[in-house]
């Protein structure tokens, strides 16, 4: 279903393209510069994504494991709430399932169609095998009921990948694919492993990546592996920003306020059960949107909370653990 014959467009020239069309100033070997969240009314605070040219709002809609436990009936209002609050960007994987009636992938498919031109898709593929990969992307395609996604993203880079490996294999298809226009943009999603990140950064220069970030600093992603994705102005985005710590030494506004004020990132994704919770995270963007200097207590918030970076606090960070499980 895949043309490959479309005319090749090298990096180089998406990035000036992207560029020009958010009429956004992109200086290679630079930070990117953020649009104004204050200056944008009745409307969710938004920051461009990299060089991807994407306006995407502070808080993302993340489609796992916490998404899959609202019941069906529940989900539906959920989705459409967090569109009409002005929630653009949903992440979501080929794997998510869990104990659901219907995958991610599959509720996505049946709310966001309507609001296609007004939002952003993130889907991610397990294989680490061409055919393997395609067979779970071209699925996504089917269940989410769209030609293409704006981020096609490999899922979970983990402590032992071989990333010249992947650099040959599933990522040259990627680009491919970007080429075509059916994955827009490409990347990487990690939670394990910041030096495997970094590593992926520098070989094999992504569009787009997702971070494990929170003040317990588990992984040292925030000083390892972003420093190198805001030099190279590759989108990034925050997640484990909350889960299995919010409410344990720190707010969610604290842990909220910490993910958002890290130099690079774009948006915070988040896993929703419950209109509630949604509605109070959405309130949280845009008062520290509003502030400045939210990162002042982070060193203090750090301390506070190292002692839960680890497996004994954090079940994502078990070795028995696969992203996206229930525990």
């Amino acid at each position: 279903m895949f043309n490959e014959n479309k005319p090749n467009i090298s990096r180089r020239q998406f990035i000036q393209t992207a560029s020009t069309a958010a009429a956004v100033s992109i200086v290679p070997g630079c930070a990117q510069k953020q649009s104004d969240p204050k200056a944008i009314v009745g409307s969710m605070p938004k920051r461009i994504l990299g060089a991807t040219g994407l306006e995407v709002s502070l808080l993302s809609f993340g489609s796992g494991s916490q998404f899959l436990k609202n019941p069906d009936g529940e989900w539906e209002p959920l989705l459409e709430r967090a569109i009409e609050l002005g929630v653009n960007f949903f992440d979501t994987s080929s794997s998510y399932l869990f104990n659901a009636s219907m995958s991610s992938e599959q509720r996505l498919g049946l709310i966001l169609p309507k609001y296609r031109k007004d939002i952003y898709i993130s889907t991610k593929f397990d294989s680490r095998d061409v055919d393997g990969a395609m067979k779970e992307f071209e699925k996504s395609l089917k269940d989410l009921k769209t030609d293409y996604v704006d981020v096609l993203m490999v899922h979970s880079i983990e402590p032992d990948e071989d990333i010249s490996s992947i650099e040959r294999g599933v990522y040259k298809k990627m680009r491919s694919l970007k080429e075509q226009g059916v994955a827009r943009n490409i990347g990487f999603s990690s939670m394990n492993s910041a030096e495997k990140s970094k590593e992926f950064i520098e070989k094999l220069d992504p569009d787009v990546c997702i971070l494990a970030m929170n003040p317990t600093q588990y992984g040292d992603f925030a000083k390892v592996a972003l420093p190198l994705a805001r030099e190279r102005n590759i989108g990034t985005l925050a997640m484990k920003v909350m889960r299995d710590i919010v409410g344990k030494e720190a707010t969610a506004r604290e842990l909220m306020g910490y993910a958002l004020s890290q130099p690079g990132i774009a948006t915070a994704l988040i896993g929703h059960y419950g209109i509630q919770t949604l509605e109070e995270n959405v309130s949280l963007v845009k008062e520290i949107a509003g502030l400045e200097n939210v990162d002042s207590s982070n060193r203090s918030l750090e301390g506070r909370m190292a002692h839960l970076a680890g497996p004994h606090a954090l079940c994502w960070a078990r070795n028995d653990y696969t992203d996206g499980k229930l525990c």
